[in-house]
């Protein structure tokens, strides 16, 4: 996994700073003299911080809960599905590829019975990813077919087990609800395609009758039983007493796909890894119906920082998939989303700016870094910054303010910002010489 730990402080560059170049041309990162070095390296677990005692007090210090953990993405099939957006044939293979180069375990890259242009899309990713590639199908001969002749490796077939959505969805029987699922299982079995089950709207089923239905499948050589949030009402200490009871009904692999009409779509997937299963679904920017799935970035970076399990996920690639399936999807990221928000490694506050200034893990997680994920750390300038933000934002752009000159234009910034106006490196740079702000000589202007 990418590790986010740390060596011991090291003076870098020559006097007080360094410049580290970025090819996206979006800024120039200033790394100052007492900032740490981040370090970015394969490693063998166990893994051993630098700074262990500080790392792993309260909930860190137990990291034996999950021994692996699989990652099936569900973002060209259920993210797809919500309001609003679709994905071309072009954005679908765009997206599967980022995915496939990044190691994802399973991507789900359509339903092929829902059209012609679906087909397509999903036999051309099946055809050119090296990953598996699946396929989703209802408990319907055609869908089964068009899933079979799409080439993917796995057929993801699926029924409605909830007695709300038998009777009001389907208008079919318990009975018959068993008879198609088995049925749809052995045709895709007897091919040697790999087969996954979904009982959906598994967390509002009878429980006596999502055991029955399991037992079925199982005994019919299913490879994987998914087990679904559809609604999204489970919680982590229900979700994941019962995934350990389904585990005590079958031989096959567990997945799980949770929803996030609570907001607990990704504690949810967690615990039901914690509990046994091998794999979660999640989506990018955990896009899906309504409130959307576990989140890919959020379900990755959880396993391989908080559980310290590695994935085989190139973690580094996150923010990129993340602001193209952004988008792609035409749904917008909020900044305070985790992991791949724009606020997720930024900082404005006086007290937080200067911690982070003199070593980043005072206010960050220190087990997450924004380079683990391919994302640079900001400093903002607004109603709550402090000295330690301007000082260093002045020093980048070149002036040698003294300490009173510090505190005038903090003042400024402060007000301009109290009046929910964005602070740019022009407005800095006029409050410095308007404040009388000499430039250091000879040196060339630095824009962040």
């Amino acid at each position: 996994m990418s590790c986010g730990f740390r060596p011991p402080s090291v003076d870098v560059g020559c006097d007080d700073f360094t410049l580290e170049g970025r090819d996206s041309g979006s800024f120039i990162y200033l790394v100052a003299r007492r900032i740490q070095i981040q370090c970015l390296h394969k490693t063998i677990r166990p893994l051993t911080p630098v700074r262990g005692v500080e790392f792993f007090q309260g909930t860190l210090d137990s990291t034996d809960e999950i021994e692996s953990a699989r990652v099936f993405d569900t973002t060209l099939r259920d993210g797809e599905q919500s309001p609003g957006t679709s994905f071309s044939y072009d954005d679908k293979r765009q997206i599967a590829s980022i995915l496939d180069d990044m190691g994802t375990h399973v991507i789900e890259a359509g339903f092929p019975v829902n059209s012609d242009a679906e087909f397509e899309a999903v036999r051309d990713i099946a055809s050119s990813t090296q990953t598996t590639t699946c396929g989703l199908a209802r408990v319907v001969d055609a869908d089964i077919e068009a899933a079979l002749d799409s080439g993917v490796e796995m057929v993801h077939t699926f029924v409605s087990t909830s007695d709300v959505q038998i009777e009001d969805s389907m208008h079919a029987t318990r009975d018959e609800v068993v008879e198609r699922a088995v049925e749809s299982v052995e045709r895709v079995t007897e091919t040697g395609t790999t087969c996954m089950f979904s009982p959906m709207d598994a967390t509002r089923t009878d429980e006596q009758f999502l055991i029955e239905i399991i037992e079925a499948v199982s005994e019919a050589g299913v490879d994987w039983i998914n087990i679904p949030d559809t609604c999204g009402v489970a919680t982590p200490t229900r979700f994941r007493a019962m995934i350990e009871k389904v585990c005590a009904h079958t031989d096959a692999r567990i997945d799980v796909h949770t929803h996030d009409d609570f907001g607990l779509a990704t504690a949810n997937a967690l615990a039901g890894i914690e509990a046994g299963a091998d794999q979660a679904q999640v989506s990018v920017n955990s896009i899906g119906e309504r409130a959307g799935n576990a989140a890919y970035e959020e379900f990755v970076m959880a396993v391989e920082s908080l559980y310290q399990t590695d994935t085989g996920i190139d973690t580094t690639r996150i923010t990129e998939l993340s602001n193209v399936v952004e988008e792609k999807s035409g749904m917008a990221t909020p900044g305070n989303k985790p992991v791949v928000g724009d606020n997720a490694f930024s900082h404005e506050s006086g007290i937080h700016a200067a911690g982070v200034i003199e070593n980043s893990d005072t206010f960050e997680p220190g087990v997450m870094t924004p380079e683990m994920v391919g994302a640079e750390r900001r400093l903002i300038l607004g109603k709550h910054t402090g000295t330690h933000s301007v000082r260093e934002r002045l020093d980048e752009l070149g002036f040698e303010p003294t300490d009173e000159q510090v505190r005038a234009v903090t003042r400024r910034v402060k007000d301009f910002g109290a009046e929910k106006r964005r602070v740019t490196v022009d407005d800095l740079e006029r409050f410095a010489e308007e404040a009388g702000v000499e430039r250091e000589s000879g040196e060339e202007e630095v824009r962040v």
